[in-house]
């Protein structure tokens, strides 16, 4: 497959088949991965956070979670083939997950959520195979005992895709430190997903996540949690596009088109 640089970053220029696909191979061989979904959000995190940087470093696949992205690849004339996020997965996947009986294991939000949630995806998707949730408590990432029961859950469960929701980058973070302990074939980090699964927080409406404006939805659900993100650390994107279109500009008036992005893998 092949991939698209910007921001510093590899893209793996994935649909929802191609990722579903890296996913098989993965989990028919049984080696170990994890797949980032990358916003605009990770892309200000990335400038300033060293170990976030080496997360994305040692990635199986990294796909774009979100319109700006999209829209910044095709500006600079790499087009990605799809928006690819992992609150979209079981949407667009949940079909195969079950028809291929992949064990699957839920590990995030609240006491009661993933249940909830697992409720209402076995009414979609009744072959579903849940082999296992737990839901950490807060500051889990930083208790040494509670992480390795967590691990210990997980090398019982056996499932072949670990979803992590409890936010960027901790989520992501979690796995890198964790992926190796627990040996799961696919680990992904989907946010508030199982929130929107439940029914919890309630998700935008399609045309406001086609026309990318579901960041503006969830801002005037959580204004508190969400502002600064949104309106202040989000905004230096326009910045980054710019100075990454000129950088673009160069490589190519240059004739070189050097890969120096972060991510680790190249099959």
């Amino acid at each position: 497959m092949s991939r698209v640089t910007m921001f510093d970053v590899n893209f793996d220029n994935y649909d929802f088949l191609d990722l579903l696909a890296f996913m098989d191979e993965r989990i028919r061989q049984r080696s170990h991965s994890y797949i980032l979904t990358c916003n605009v959000d990770h892309l200000i995190k990335l400038r300033k956070d060293v170990v976030f940087q080496k997360v994305y470093s040692d990635a199986g696949a990294i796909v774009a979670d979100g319109m700006p992205i999209i829209w910044a690849s095709k500006m600079l004339r790499k087009p990605l083939k799809q928006k690819v996020s992992g609150s979209d997965l079981f949407a667009k996947l949940g079909e195969a997950f079950a028809s291929r009986q992949y064990k699957l294991f839920f590990l995030g939000s609240a006491e009661g959520i993933p249940e909830l949630a697992i409720k209402n995806l076995k009414m979609i998707f009744p072959k579903l195979n849940i082999v296992g949730h737990y839901s950490p408590s807060f500051g889990f990432e930083k208790k040494e005992e509670e992480n390795e029961q967590i691990v210990r859950m997980l090398i019982e469960a056996q499932p072949d895709i670990v979803f992590v929701g409890v936010g960027a980058p901790k989520q992501e973070k979690w796995i890198y430190d964790h992926y190796l302990k627990y040996e799961v074939p696919i680990s992904i980090g989907v946010g508030a997903t199982f929130d929107f699964i439940s029914g919890s927080v309630k998700r935008a409406p399609n045309i406001m996540q086609k026309t990318g404006f579901e960041w503006f939805w969830r801002l005037a659900q959580e204004p508190r949690r969400l502002w600064k993100r949104y309106l202040i650390h989000d905004s230096l994107f326009i910045v980054m596009l710019g100075l990454e279109w000129v950088k673009q500009f160069k490589l190519k008036r240059e004739g070189t088109g050097v890969n120096n992005g972060l991510s680790k893998q190249n099959e």
